[in-house]
């Protein structure tokens, strides 16, 4: 063999074993799971864990980097949580996600269909490692959606919210982050409370919550409805129709005497005349109000208030009842 022949063999010699120690450092590193927390970062790879879901077990990475939420509390939780997805369902706002979130953080999110009947070939094309969603919106298409990656549903959303936030972060290997959300949002609805008198005085307080509906009655929201728990932590009370365990009661506008309280926090989903806020709200019966005449009648964002559902959602809610109870 001569000297120039084994001097290349030894090159590739060296090359080949550069590339396995490359290989088997790559390996080792994909093969650490880490702590199941997310720590505050991703790790490329990482190992699984199972998590129970409303269909059941169902096995997740630890550190899922591509996550398609096809709700607005998934998306909320997602924000919430420090996690960006590559994708989630249009709420049907003109930016296609809530008003309400971070603007830069939604940047760059692909819009992959409706709320209840998303793109499967738009969410496939994402290449996701992670789908979550709730069994009432996605129920019908969950052996689509795990066929395309692990999908994670909880049994509905709104009034559970807590307890979907908690499945979303076990998915997302998120648990420390959730543990500190949780424990700002009970600093915050404490603060809330202190700051409208103490809990006597905001158990003497009946807030009302009325929604107005494009193609449908208008909404008395009751205890069981996000915006239902989020009043109840701080302590508030309910008028007797709404203090009820339901998402809603549905009256007609010539019962909207019934929406009467201390203070009315009222918004609109759609056109505003379609869903007969414009009507309502010029009538002798609405301006007849008690809360209306005292001034205590406040418009608030739908977005934000009835479609967010989350803790960052929650976050800004407790800031304005907390101004709007407490203006003078």
């Amino acid at each position: 063999m001569s000297r120039k022949h084994s001097a290349r063999s030894t090159r590739s010699r060296y090359a080949l074993a550069a590339v396995l120690l490359c290989t088997a450092l790559a390996a080792t590193a994909c093969s650490s799971s880490g702590d199941g927390d997310g720590g505050g970062t991703h790790k490329a790879g990482g190992g699984t864990h199972t998590v129970d879901t409303a269909m059941g077990p169902v096995k997740v990475p630890d550190h899922p980097q591509r996550v398609v939420v096809l709700d607005t509390a998934e998306l909320d939780s997602a924000i919430t949580l420090g996690v960006k997805p590559v994708g989630a369902t249009s709420a049907g706002t003109s930016s296609g996600f809530l008003d309400y979130l971070p603007q830069d953080e939604l940047a760059g999110i692909k819009n992959v269909g409706a709320i209840a009947d998303p793109d499967m070939e738009a969410v496939a094309a994402l290449k996701p490692d992670l789908i979550l969603s709730s069994k009432v919106r996605d129920g019908a298409h969950y052996d689509a959606l795990s066929h395309i990656a692990p999908t994670v549903l909880t049994e509905s959303t709104g009034a559970p919210w807590k307890a979907d936030f908690q499945l979303h972060a076990a998915a997302l290997g998120r648990t420390a982050q959730a543990a500190k959300a949780l424990t700002a949002y009970q600093d915050h609805v404490a603060a809330v409370t202190a700051a409208l008198g103490g809990a006597a005085k905001a158990a003497a307080t009946e807030v009302s919550m009325v929604r107005f509906v494009e193609g449908a009655d208008i909404r008395l929201y009751g205890n069981a409805s996000y915006i239902g728990t989020v009043l109840k932590d701080v302590g508030l009370a309910r008028p007797s129709v709404q203090d009820v365990e339901q998402l809603s009661v549905d009256v007609s506008p010539e019962q909207i005497d019934k929406a009467d309280g201390d203070a009315i926090f009222y918004a609109t989903y759609g056109d505003p005349k379609a869903a007969k806020e414009t009507q309502v709200t010029a009538s002798s019966l609405w301006k007849g109000l008690g809360a209306v005449a005292a001034g205590r009648a406040h418009q608030v964002d739908d977005q934000l208030w009835y479609q967010g559902i989350g803790y960052t959602a929650a976050g800004k809610i407790l800031d304005e009842l907390q101004r709007d109870l407490t203006a003078t």
